[in-house]
Order: C-alpha cells, then structure tokens, then sequence
C-alpha cells in the first residue's frame, strides 16, 4: 500500500482486514512526512495463501475506501447514544467496573428481569477491572426499543450493581453506557480496548523500566497480532516505523512511536506509562479459567441461569463470548476459583442440569498452575502464577541490553 499518509490511516486498514477475517503473518511499515508505504502478508483463517481472485479484489476495495475517509469518519466509530438512533431493534450496553464474584450473573439477572433478551456478550477482566459489552433486545416483541423510561430503569438498575460493596470509591472509573448496535467482533474487541484504559486497569501493571520508550518491542499471542495495535492510536501517538513477524502460535512486533504531531517521547514518566498501557492490552487477551463451551436453543434468561450456577458455587467470571445465531445460543465462559485457578469440571455438569439439554465441553486453561507443582510439602515458597506480563518484561530486559537506545 503506497499512498498518502493521514492520521488514523493505519488503523483503518488493519481492521479492514481483520474484519474480512484474514490473519496478518508478517507486515512492515514505514511513513515520511505525508507519505507512507505499508505492506502486509495475509492468510485465511486457516494459514493458506489466497487465491481467490474476487476475494483479492474485494480486499483492493476496501483499502481504497480507506484512503477516502476523512479522519472525522474514523473517529465516529464508536457508536452514538441509542436515544439519538432508537430505530436500532439492539442496543448495547458498555459497562466499566471493579471485579468481584457474581458480578456478571447479577448484571444478566437485571437484564432478564426486565424483559430483556441477551443476544451477544464479551466480557475481558484483568487487574481487578471488568469491562463489558451486552447486547440486547425485548423479549417479548421484536423490533426497535423505544421505551426510553424503560432503557433509563436498566442503566440506574446496572449502576446500582456495580457501585454495590466498591466502598464508594473510584467513581471516575465506573461507568454504564447504551447505545445503539456496532458491528463486527474486532469493533467490539477495540471498544474493550478502550473501556479497559478508561477504567485504568494498566495501573496495576509492573513498574517498568526503559531506555529510551521511543522505541517499544512486544511479544504476544499471534493471532490478535493486529488488534491489540489499536492502544497506541487512541491514546493519539503515531506509528510511523514499526516490523511485525508471526509464528504461530507466537508474534514478535517492533513500533517507533511518537506523539500525535510528531514530537517524541521525552518524559519519563510518559514512556513508562504507554509500556504499560502496551502490556496491559496484551494481558487483557489472556483467559485464565476452567473454559466452559455452550451450544444450546436459545430462550429467554439463558445467560442468567448459567452465571447465576456459576456466582451460587462461588467461582468468579474472568471472560465470556456469547452469542446468538438464529434460534442458536452459542459461546464460552472463563471460570475460576477463589484463589485465580481453574474451577472444578463439576461445575459444566451443574450448569448442563440447569440449562437442559445440550452440548458442553470443558478445557483447562493452559496457563493454570497445577496442584501439585504449586505446593509442597513444609515450604514457604509460592511458585508464581504465569503472567504474559512477566514474559514480556523478560524480553524487554534482554533486548534492551542487545539494542542501544534510539534518539530522533
């Protein structure tokens, strides 16, 4: 892609291609004053080369309607308060909070109790943070949701279950918002993105230390190797350099970075802040839990009857993906116990009984930390749970005694 450069470009054309499903193998980027030449290696979702003509043509629209849009285009993305577009049949509700346990059941249990259908729900939890998007619509009659008293009941009702045992503090960084429907999983992965960054859940992340912050290496799961990117523009730096190489399951990404107007990073304060930020966005895609599929007929309350099994044996939620297709509901929940490992297999068997009649499968997560190498006998010592974090650190330190620092 050679073309001229505007700010917000190379967001637009990443998820571009995310959203037609194409997995970003390896992608170099480069800009000079108003000029700019990208090139990126797509595959399908299963790692074979395209070769389809109509496809790849496809894909040349679309990135040339990316060059057309205007940057106010680009920043009306998210989506406008559902009283301005009340003909939307969906509306969306954002909620920003502290974790606790329950926490996600009585959000589903107000919703159903109101009359509404949950039609699609993620959920991310990271450093004692929540950030949600619901999507609903009226149980008992299709089409719009007009009834703005109505609408008003449930964001006064959800406020009150989140401000519920938070001590009254940190109000800045609890919200809940409706609006009307977005689109697209990877918009709804970017809107995450941000709630989490206005809720500050970055903060809690290890202090860092850097050498010169203008130039940032990660190293994350390669299969959102693109989507995490979205943190460094809507916090308004510029990417103006940056090289990305994934090897599944692994990528490797290089940025040089500097503020929206082209000034560098010269606070420290400021380069450590953004490295957290990076990490937190990271971190934030790591799902700890016993994981938990559901595929079952859909009806009313369906995701309350699950989380509510979930909240009455006292685990906690630590990441949903729900949705419905057709008279499908479909999804996965992310449970663990009080102490952050996975819940028992149990459990998929109470929530089977509960829900009826169908099909539930059960995974450990890979990064649990088994009973058994967790303890031992007359020992003192705690063998650390695996963060994405750490290992980042870890590679943060061991190039930066490799690469000298860079100074624009």
């Amino acid at each position: 892609i050679d073309r001229a450069n505007k700010h917000g470009i190379l967001l637009e054309m990443i998820q571009a291609l995310i959203d037609l499903d194409l997995i970003i193998s390896k992608s170099y980027i480069s800009s000079d004053g108003g000029w700019l030449m990208d090139v990126f290696h797509v595959k399908d979702q299963i790692g074979n080369k395209l070769t389809d003509k109509n496809l790849v043509h496809h894909i040349q629209q679309i990135l040339c309607d990316c060059k057309t849009r205007s940057n106010r285009e680009i920043l009306n993305e998210t989506v406008q308060h559902c009283c301005e577009g009340p003909q939307h049949a969906n509306v969306a509700i954002e909620v920003i909070g502290t974790d606790r346990p329950g926490l996600f059941s009585e959000i589903s249990a107000v919703l159903t109790n109101l009359g509404f259908n949950i039609t699609s729900a993620t959920a991310w939890v990271h450093n004692c943070k929540v950030a949600c998007i619901i999507y609903v619509e009226d149980a008992s009659k299709p089409g719009p949701i007009n009834d703005i008293e109505r609408l008003a009941q449930v964001e006064d009702d959800i406020q009150n279950v989140i401000e519920a045992h938070d001590g009254g503090g940190e109000k800045e960084r609890r919200s809940v918002r409706l609006t009307s429907s977005t689109i697209g999983r990877s918009h709804t992965e970017r809107r995450l993105h941000q709630m989490m960054y206005d809720g500050g859940d970055y903060e809690s992340c290890r202090a860092c230390h850097e050498d010169n912050g203008e130039e940032h290496r990660r190293r994350c799961d390669g299969t959102h190797v693109s989507v995490d990117r979205y943190e460094g523009r809507d916090m308004q730096y510029e990417v103006f350099h940056a090289a990305v190489t994934s090897n599944s399951p692994m990528a490797e990404q290089e940025y040089f970075i500097r503020n929206k107007g082209s000034s560098n990073l010269d606070n420290e304060t400021e380069k450590q802040r953004l490295t957290l930020c990076l990490i937190a966005a990271i971190e934030r895609r790591t799902s700890h839990g016993l994981k938990i599929d559901i595929r079952t007929q859909d009806k009313t309350g369906l995701l309350s009857m699950a989380t509510r099994i979930i909240r009455e044996n006292g685990l906690s939620i630590t990441r949903v993906e729900f949705g419905v297709e057709g008279e499908t509901a479909k999804g996965s929940l992310y449970v663990s116990d009080c102490s952050g490992q996975d819940a028992n297999e149990n459990i998929a068997e109470l929530m089977k009984r509960e829900i009826g009649e169908s099909t539930v499968l059960v995974h450990n997560s890979p990064y649990s930390v088994s009973e058994s190498s967790s303890s031992s006998n007359n020992s003192l010592d705690v063998i650390p749970r695996f963060s994405i974090g750490s290992m980042i650190w870890s590679h943060l330190e061991r190039l930066s005694n490799n690469f000298s620092s860079i100074r624009y």
